[in-house]
């Protein structure tokens, strides 16, 4: 809006019924202040203020554009307002992405948690596998698996990620045990080709080297609770995080095989979000929130 500083300098002149207070309480210059109150009666063509060296009175229409920029100052006071409370502590609405699973598994618990602590926060979360968009799907934050984040975003890790290979008793039972990655080779693995890591083969580290393995099976699925019910069937062997694993992996509905390899070595569970040098107190809050509700060795990692 054009001439708004010159607006706001006569409502002040208006309601402090002097240029000279005006000026004190804007902590600039009489000659300031009675300089935009000339500029702005040269910008509408109308006289805004009677004055003399003794008093000052409102125009006729100086007395109804004051109304109008009255309300204005009203706003831009009601919108400041509204920016410092915001600031001050978390509300508003957070929107979250996450891989499917961990939101229905560990998400929504410490989401639960964390509302119960910010009840001034509302959370929408957009339960997916894909890689989402932050920008153009307007979220705040995302949860991803990954060794190499984004270096166009901001990635805090919020807890360790293990990945684990296994199988039902059953299909071990039938099939007989690995005890390389390369005997992979040899039987029928569940392929997630919605997960980066999977589309270059599955990846160990076993001492000081790195191998992967181009495994092969009878079925490819994009979805990974699906993957998992097709593992505890007994249709083949599965590598999964172990946050979708572990309590199968305690009750012994699934077990690990090639405990000395290490699958998909430097993955992380990370909390990214867009670079932003003033971060909003509900996006601050939950990754806070989420470090420490999982902590250096998460729950899901005792089994």
């Amino acid at each position: 809006m054009e001439h708004l500083s010159e607006m706001m300098t006569f409502v002040k002149v208006v309601e402090t019924r002097s240029f000279s207070a005006a000026a004190a309480e804007l902590k600039t210059s009489k000659s300031l202040v009675s300089k935009q109150i000339g500029t702005l009666e040269s910008v509408l063509g109308v006289r805004l203020l009677n004055r003399t060296t003794r008093r000052m009175s409102l125009t006729e229409i100086g007395a109804a554009y004051y109304e109008h920029c009255a309300r204005i100052a009203q706003e831009i006071d009601a919108a400041s307002e509204t920016v410092t409370q915001l600031q001050a502590e978390p509300r508003g609405v957070l929107r979250i992405t996450s891989p499917v699973i961990f939101a229905s598994l560990h998400l929504a618990p410490a989401i639960r948690d964390f509302l119960k602590r910010y009840d001034k926060v509302e959370v929408e979360v957009n339960a997916s596998d894909r890689i989402v968009d932050l920008v153009e799907e307007g979220c705040d934050l995302a949860i991803r698996i990954t060794d190499h984040p984004s270096p166009t975003m901001v990635a805090r890790q919020i807890a360790p990620l293990h990945w684990v290979t296994c199988a039902s008793p059953e299909y071990l039972e039938q099939r007989g045990t690995p005890r390389t990655p390369q005997d992979l080779l040899e039987h029928d693995c569940l392929l997630y080709h919605g997960i980066p890591p999977n589309r270059d083969g599955w990846r160990y580290r076993v001492g000081n080297k790195e191998v992967a393995v181009n495994v092969g099976g009878k079925c490819r699925v994009n979805n990974s609770e699906a993957l998992l019910q097709l593992a505890l069937g007994g249709v083949g062997i599965v590598l999964f995080p172990t946050y979708i694993l572990g309590h199968h992996l305690k009750s012994g509905r699934l077990k690990v095989i090639l405990p000395d390899a290490v699958a998909n070595p430097g993955m992380s569970l990370y909390m990214t979000y867009l670079p932003n040098r003033y971060m909003q107190p509900k996006v601050r809050a939950f990754i806070d929130h989420l470090t420490a509700y999982f902590g250096p060795r998460p729950h899901w990692d005792d089994f």
